[in-house]
């Protein structure tokens, strides 16, 4: 059908080219860029509707958007284009990331031993359990079940954010959802680090990388991420607060130390994050505490879930990989839920459930962290982690819903009806 529209076309445009000799050949195919773009643009649309139409989360449009254009269905993103579209999702996750740093308040921890030993639960569970289970039920060698582990045990950053600013939700249950997010998230990095060490120990002929790469990778990004904050608030210092300057001056740096962390071969995810963390704990005169990303910065979650929908290896999916996944899911779902009942504490235990449903989801900080390590043995890893990354694909539809439903019948959300989704 295409071949019949563009027949008359290419003919029209050939008979042009034996005067016009400045025109260039009929294109062959659609330029990655503007086929790209349009993929944004259908994935805005679709996220659009299925938020009016049918209440989802925004989130899941566009991943689905990524999926079905995607190298596993219709094939009109490539993995080339996917490739040249990665610095974008780098900077798209790394912002996202260093928001969720900022609002890392670890002083409500040490004010309130409940939420420590709820974190704590969280944590030890979820590691402990899916290493279980990927270990002794789907047969994984102990490296790839611990990566296994690390990449699935943390919460999705930036879903969560996303959903609680779309539902503009604001109290106990958001900010609990919050700080188990970005705890869950710095434990899962500390996770990832061993874990480079243990699958270089199990594969490598050479031991020095099994001791040297985990602390390339740690030291890197609290360098990089801490030379990006160093230079955020010295420039941000001189500007008025809270002013546009202001704003710039944060994504320029936060900008800046993307690019290093990508030509060091340092995580950009763990980096931002650091780096969030390091302007919300030495921000003392708060030069930058109030300054708040614009929000244009939903274009940027546009951006990095369509590619992470098209990323995602569907074409290599087996029912037997589908039903490990799910059983994965499901223990971790039991641990996270165990977590917050076990804990105890002042909040009534149907909130703490409430939590452990909103910290489910499982996004692009798990799919970015699987293929790190995947790509360090592709003729082994890529195999070994299909696991996790089918558990991903399967939440980054179910999760964020998950996290929006947690969030109304919390009744924190501002256009909810209090009255009839609250938990006394």
């Amino acid at each position: 059908m295409i071949e019949t529209i563009t027949s008359p076309l290419r003919a029209i445009w050939e008979s042009l080219l034996e005067r016009l000799f400045f025109l260039p050949p009929f294109p062959e195919t659609i330029d990655s860029l503007a086929l790209f773009s349009l993929l944004l643009v259908v994935g805005l649309l679709l996220g659009e509707w299925l938020h009016a139409h049918a209440r989802w989360p925004k989130v899941t449009g566009y991943v689905l958007a990524g999926t079905v254009f995607g190298p596993s269905a219709l094939g009109w993103i490539s993995i080339e284009a996917l490739a040249q579209a990665r610095p974008i999702a780098d900077a798209a996750l790394g912002l996202l990331m260093m928001e969720v740093g900022r609002r890392l308040d670890l002083s409500w921890l040490r004010r309130n031993p409940e939420l420590l030993r709820s974190t704590l639960a969280d944590i030890t569970l979820s590691f402990a359990l899916i290493f279980l289970f990927a270990l002794w039920l789907v047969g994984l060698t102990p490296a790839w079940a611990a990566a296994t582990a690390a990449v699935t045990m943390a919460s999705a950053p930036a879903v969560v954010l996303l959903t609680i600013e779309e539902a503009k939700a604001q109290g106990q249950v958001t900010e609990r959802i919050i700080l188990h997010t970005a705890i869950s998230s710095a434990a899962s990095f500390v996770a990832f680090a061993v874990v480079l060490g243990i699958v270089h120990a199990e594969l490598s002929e050479d031991w020095l990388n099994a001791l040297v790469h985990p602390l390339w990778v740690v030291i890197g990004a609290f360098l990089v991420g801490g030379m990006g904050t160093w230079l955020a608030l010295r420039i941000a210092k001189t500007l008025p607060k809270g002013s546009l300057a202001q704003v710039f001056v944060l994504i320029a740096c936060a900008l800046l130390a993307v690019g290093i962390a990508r030509m060091l071969a340092v995580p950009v995810f763990l980096t931002l994050f650091l780096m969030g963390v390091l302007l919300a704990s030495r921000d003392q005169q708060q030069t930058l505490r109030y300054t708040a990303l614009p929000e244009g910065h939903w274009l940027l979650a546009i951006v990095l879930f369509v590619i992470v929908g098209a990323s995602l290896p569907w074409q290599d999916f087996t029912w037997l990989a589908g039903v490990q996944a799910l059983g994965l899911l499901l223990v971790r779902a039991a641990a996270k839920a165990g977590a917050m009942a076990w804990s105890g504490g002042s909040m009534p235990w149907p909130k703490r459930l409430l939590v452990g449903m909103g910290i489910q989801p499982l996004s692009a900080t798990a799919v970015f962290m699987a293929y790190e390590i995947a790509s360090l043995y592709p003729e082994v890893g890529r195999s070994a982690l299909t696991l996790p990354l089918f558990a991903a694909a399967m939440m980054e539809l179910v999760g964020p819903a998950l996290c929006r439903l947690a969030l109304h019948r919390s009744g924190e959300c501002e256009s909810g009806d209090r009255s009839k989704g609250g938990i006394a």
